[in-house]
């Protein structure tokens, strides 16, 4: 395999790392703003580079879908579709496809599923998985995988992560190696402790450029979200990164990178972005509150994305009330910018040995301020 990882430094469980890929390196820990379609939502693509941001996540499943994975192929791969030119990782469509219940059927070779869009019909297995996201280009590819719901029972955990672990050795013989591109496997077994250990030692053994843990952030809490990383990570293979999937809140990231995390993605700060909320190094902020059409003050005075630099809480509390579109722009790009700042802070601290006293700041920082908690 030719992904290549490097570990640069380390702070306790933390890592400072750098992934090399065809499209460009990567700074860990690092946070992926999620291009569903081809697209970070309300961001042009050198606004997403500007906040920091070197990788973004694209989606199998939705892709797939429209505009097809063969026609995004022939326009040049979803870098040259979307003016991208850096790292891309796309998530298998497994999550997805599980979540539409009613619309699909599993078996042991794949899932058969109808499109919400237009109702036809369509069918993922491990195999087709890796084959559409060659097509698409990604510098990452993800295993296909069963993501278990939450609550689960044990049975049907340990049933479910066989299961990824039977496909994720299929998914292997389907990808194609190539210089700078890399498949992940994904550790399931929800919050049981034996069945993260089992499948662990499984795609271990099978051997990827990367490991995901995948199956948290569904409803498990932060805490015992934590508990399964202290259990799991331990586990993965040193040598190379760790990525937990859809993870998460500023403080779940910060959690996570402490227990040795590499990785994050989530919709969170674009998703707040769209409704009016920002995150701040002191808290969480509604713009929609009327406490903030008169406020003359930037979102974060030590911000320095175009919302902080150019324009004031009463401006964009007017922009949401009235629906303009610039509102949810420049509030995602805030969020964005943020939450690449919190990266950039981490890296910093891991490779200065501080992570803890970071660490104490920023808790101290987001319980003091004058920004209530949504």
């Amino acid at each position: 395999m030719s992904l290549s990882f490097d570990l640069l430094a380390a702070d306790g469980q933390a890592r400072r790392g750098r992934i090399t890929t065809a499209h460009g390196t990567v700074e860990t820990p690092a946070f992926m703003p999620v291009g569903t379609a081809g697209t970070v939502k309300a961001m042009m693509p050198q606004s997403v580079a500007e906040t920091g941001a070197e990788i973004v996540l694209g989606n199998t499943y939705h892709l797939m879908l429209r505009p097809g994975a063969e026609r995004v192929a022939a326009l040049g791969g979803l870098h040259k579709f979307m003016n991208w030119p850096h790292a891309i990782l796309t998530d298998s469509g497994g999550f997805q496809v599980m979540s539409l219940k009613e619309l699909r059927k599993l078996d042991r070779d794949g899932v058969t599923f109808r499109s919400p869009i237009d109702g036809t019909q369509h069918r993922l297995t491990p195999e087709s998985s890796i084959q559409i996201q060659h097509l698409l280009d990604a510098d990452i590819t993800m295993s296909f995988d069963e993501c278990t719901s939450w609550p689960v029972e044990e049975k049907a955990a340990a049933d479910s992560m066989r299961l990824s672990m039977v496909w994720a050795e299929r998914g292997k013989r389907a990808f194609v190696e190539r210089p700078g591109y890399g498949l992940f496997g994904i550790v399931q077994g929800s919050t049981f402790p034996a069945l993260r250990e089992e499948s662990a030692k499984a795609l271990a053994a099978i051997g990827f450029d990367g490991y995901a843990v995948g199956g948290l952030a569904v409803g498990e809490g932060q805490e015992l979200m934590f508990r399964t990383l202290d259990t799991t990570v331990p586990l993965l293979p040193a040598d190379k990164p760790r990525y937990l999937m859809g993870v998460g809140r500023p403080a779940d990231i910060v959690g996570a990178v402490l227990r040795g995390i590499d990785m994050f993605d989530c919709v969170m700060p674009t998703r707040a972005g769209r409704t009016a909320q920002a995150f701040t190094r002191r808290g969480e902020l509604n713009l929609r509150n009327a406490r903030h059409r008169d406020d003359p003050r930037p979102i974060d005075e030590q911000c320095g994305c175009p919302a902080c630099r150019h324009h004031s809480r009463a401006y964009l509390h007017h922009l949401i009330r009235s629906e303009e579109i610039l509102g949810p722009m420049l509030l995602t790009w805030h969020n964005l910018h943020y939450y690449q700042d919190v990266m950039r802070g981490l890296r910093a601290a891991i490779e200065s040995r501080s992570l803890r006293h970071w660490i104490a700041a920023f808790e101290n920082e987001q319980g003091q301020g004058d920004l209530p908690s949504l």
